[in-house]
């Protein structure tokens, strides 16, 4: 089984607007100060409103809201970091560009909530501004794996596809609330998948239900799953006219809330059949904090075993200890299957990995999406 939640599920909007708030704050730190100070904005709660969705279109009638707390660094070199600006411009930036129907001035209030860090971790951290190597603010482990499987895969490219800018302009109703369930089981695969549908696209009911049909046909012949068995939306009632409308596309409006660390994993997806960490990487600093960046190297480290051909599938995992730099792990375990190299090769690869580590914080502000390494 693989569940992924997409881009406008109440899950992915709390992490993705933490991670990019953690980002824009590394950059305003590295452009007024030449370096990024201390922060962990890794906590939000989406409270969902109330909306009333009916065909042809309805209304939000109570906003949604978003908290965003965290520790940041407010001042330095006699300067105030404007962070509550931050928060709101960053934020609101990504609600425009992510939720098509969302009024963001009217339909979800945003309240920063971010407080000075502990003096103990604020410590551990300044080593980085002197280019020394980056001490480890907390006791964690991080695991990854490579490669996906086909299962895996297909989750991916279903929400990627329903997400796509030409999807939408082809299915316009179809919201960007996705939810993926992937399941497998001898030679039988199936996909139950929740959308947020559009209320404004929708005449009534039958137009409702064609709609619906439209998108299994579009899906089943554009990824190949002509012989899986693909389920939409299974929790509605045609006859009592019961079914998933949302006035904006996303559920956050009426019907669930989000917090940050309960949806997809670093990789995109929830893999329970697969060495999991229930950390919540979003919004934690890239430099310091091995909750995230244990995470990314242990996806990067077994990526890069496969692609060198080193073994057909890698699993790595490795523990940290509060204080100690972040190169110095207390424990790296590599687990392998059918493997075409040395223990020297291998270990020479895991030292070299390890010795980036200090460096990974360009890799995360770079990318274009720090949270699809299986989807890039």
């Amino acid at each position: 089984m693989v569940e992924r939640k997409g881009i406008g599920h109440p899950d992915t909007i709390c992490d993705q607007i933490a991670e990019e708030v953690s980002v824009e704050l590394c950059k305003y730190y590295l452009e007024e100060f030449g370096t990024i100070l201390h922060h962990n904005i890794d906590k939000a709660l989406l409270v969902g409103g109330q909306a009333k969705p009916k065909f042809k279109g309805g209304k939000i009638t109570q906003p949604i809201e978003l908290f965003i707390a965290g520790r940041a660094t407010l001042k330095a070199q006699g300067k105030t970091v404007p962070i509550d600006e931050i928060v709101q411009k960053t934020a609101k930036d990504w609600l425009k560009k992510h939720l098509r129907f969302l009024d963001i001035e009217k339909d979800i209030r945003i309240f920063p909530k971010i407080r000075e860090g502990s003096p103990e971790l604020v410590e551990l951290f300044q080593r980085f501004s002197t280019g020394e190597i980056p001490l480890a603010n907390d006791t964690s482990f991080g695991v990854g794996f490579y490669p996906p499987s086909s299962l895996e895969k297909k989750v991916l490219e279903i929400e990627n596809l329903l997400n796509n800018t030409k999807t939408k302009d082809k299915f316009p109703f179809i919201g960007e609330d996705i939810k993926v369930m992937g399941l497998k089981e001898g030679k039988s695969t199936q996909f139950t998948i929740a959308i947020a549908m559009v209320d404004r696209f929708m005449l009534h009911i039958e137009d409702y239900q064609s709609k619906i049909s439209s998108i299994k046909h579009f899906l089943s012949t554009s990824l190949e799953l002509k012989e899986a068995e693909i389920n939409i939306n299974t929790a509605d009632d045609y006859k009592k006219e019961s079914v998933y409308l949302t006035v904006s596309g996303t559920s956050a409006e009426n019907g669930d809330d989000g917090q940050v660390g309960r949806g997809n994993r670093i990789n995109g997806l929830i893999t329970p059949y697969r060495p999991m960490s229930l950390e919540a990487t979003a919004g934690k600093n890239p430099i310091s904090h091995v909750g995230k960046i244990y995470n990314y190297f242990a996806f990067e480290l077994s990526k890069e075993i496969c692609q060198l051909g080193f073994a057909d599938t890698a699993q790595v995992f490795i523990v940290s200890k509060i204080g100690m730099p972040i190169t110095e792990p207390t424990i790296l375990e590599i687990k392998l299957d059918h493997r075409n190299a040395s223990n020297e090769d291998i270990q020479k690869l895991a030292r070299k990995k390890l010795e980036e580590l200090p460096q990974i914080w360009k890799k995360i502000l770079n990318a274009p999406n720090p949270f699809e390494p299986f989807g890039n």
